[in-house]
């Protein structure tokens, strides 16, 4: 709750700065991400698994101190089930509801057409991932907190000087996200079991874009 405050909060300070400012826009995204296999060992145990693909859905802020470049923060959120298989001696097969909340800040470069309504762009974001466990085990944490970065290329196509229609590719990771720490607790394969991996998701979608100020 307090890290939610705390993104509501610098959204509503970054409004209140851009509006005295050349210009700003607000971002509404919507996007399919893929599935990502996830590997992982600690050189005794092992485990794999799945994050399903699904809706990932968010909006934006962002700053535009001259036309050609934007300095954004944006929230991310995509609920999903991880199905993992655990080998500690034995064999466990679960699946977990998982939620992913995004919060990253990063610049955004267009290229800017003359007499053109489309706005290709790309950009870089770094941040931070919070993964929540749903379905967590008695004695497993609940959630865990990584850093997390975002390239991603698009188009915008502008139907008007404040409205648009954005079309986005995206390489999203959560670094050292999962494992068997956060979803197996004091109970069976728990014992020992402490690998993370990396996650890796491919999205594509878009969503649109509001344009205010000069």
């Amino acid at each position: 709750m307090k890290k939610l405050f705390v993104l509501v909060s610098a959204l509503l300070l970054i409004s209140a700065i851009s509006a005295h400012s050349q210009s700003f826009r607000l971002n509404g995204y919507a996007l399919y991400a893929l599935d990502d296999n996830i590997d992982a060992s600690n050189g005794i145990y092992y485990f794999n698994g799945t994050i399903k693909g699904g809706l990932l859905w968010g909006f934006g802020l962002e700053y535009n101190p001259i036309r050609d470049y934007g300095l954004e923060l944006a929230y991310y959120r995509q609920d999903a089930d991880f199905q993992a298989n655990y080998y500690t001696g034995e064999t466990f097969n679960e699946t977990f509801k998982v939620g992913i909340n995004y919060i990253l800040l990063g610049g955004t470069r267009y290229l800017i057409l003359r007499k053109s309504p489309v706005e290709p762009f790309g950009g870089l974001m770094l941040g931070m991932a919070i993964i929540e466990n749903k379905t967590p085990k008695t004695g497993a944490p609940s959630s865990e907190t990584k850093f997390a970065w975002e390239v991603k290329a698009g188009l915008n196509i502008m139907a008007s000087k404040q409205f648009g229609i954005k079309l986005q590719a995206q390489l999203l990771s959560a670094v050292q996200s999962y494992g068997g720490g956060l979803f197996l607790g004091t109970g069976g394969a728990s014992a020992g079991l402490g690998t993370y991996s990396s996650m890796l998701q491919v999205g594509f979608g878009g969503g649109i874009v509001l344009r205010f100020g000069k």
